[in-house]
């Protein structure tokens, strides 16, 4: 709770000045950039980075049928290697059948319920996780273009609105944070811009995988304020918000951060 405290007490005394506008696109940077060499060194070697782990656990789950089909997503897919490459990089991505737009957490369940008709995946299971850090993995490197598609602009838009939105006991938005005052620390951690270019990523905090919805529902306990459910409107819009914002940057799954 210090963590949350020490937030409040740097941006309240800040507020009247703090005025909440978008950081122009030749000013935006990964999280990478705002990280200490130990962690970029982690991020940057295959063999040290632990998110690797949930990758090859992944390639494995790819190459497996399951479900009343006995399908892999393989069958449909071929190799990854190409049939998903620059696939991550668009996602939210706008689904016809269901009139939104769905994450590639949503993505991959959809798939498993409609062609291999298995049973949806939890949200932050192992499995769930393992899938789409391959699948995001096969787009490292590529520029990031969700919030593109004209079909999103009203989600992309309702993002935005709930990144400005101050929120919880604390009162603050996400804004506030990664817009008014990126490049700080708080408790010893940097402050982001808030550029999702990683999920899912490894957190040293965690020690494990986890996916840019835990970590969204996390910051919005730590401002007190009720989390949106996994899987909600709420959360993908904030997800494409985020992603659009990133437009340009390069994917980097799995990433490292605290």
């Amino acid at each position: 709770m210090r963590f949350w405290r020490a937030i409040a007490v740097a941006l309240t005394a800040t507020v009247p000045a703090l005025l909440a506008g978008e950081i122009p696109p030749e000013a935006r940077r990964s999280g990478y950039s705002f990280m200490g060499p130990d962690t970029r060194a982690m991020q940057d070697d295959d063999t040290s980075n632990p998110g690797m782990l949930f990758v090859l656990d992944g390639e494995a789950l790819w190459g497996k049928k399951t479900g009343r089909a006995q399908k892999s997503c393989a069958d449909c897919h071929g190799d990854a290697r190409g049939s998903m490459k620059g696939v991550a990089a668009r996602y939210p991505a706008f689904d016809k059948a269901l009139g939104r737009p769905v994450t590639l957490d949503q993505r991959v369940n959809l798939c498993r319920s409609n062609h291999q008709q298995a049973t949806p995946l939890p949200y932050e299971s192992h499995d769930l996780l393992a899938l789409s850090a391959f699948i995001a993995h096969q787009s490292r490197g590529v520029p990031i273009t969700a919030g593109d598609d004209p079909q999103v602009r009203p989600f992309v838009d309702q993002g935005r609105d709930l990144f400005m939105q101050r929120e919880g006991q604390l009162n603050l938005a996400c804004s506030n944070c990664h817009d008014d005052n990126f490049d700080k620390r708080l408790a010893g951690a940097p402050i982001t811009q808030g550029k999702p270019t990683g999920y899912p990523l490894y957190r040293l905090e965690w020690q494990t995988l986890g996916s840019l919805e835990r970590r969204l529902r996390s910051c919005m306990t730590g401002v007190r304020a009720q989390a949106y459910d996994y899987g909600s409107p709420e959360l993908v819009a904030l997800e494409l918000y985020l992603m659009s914002r990133a437009r340009g940057l390069p994917m980097e799954t799995p990433a490292v951060r605290p």
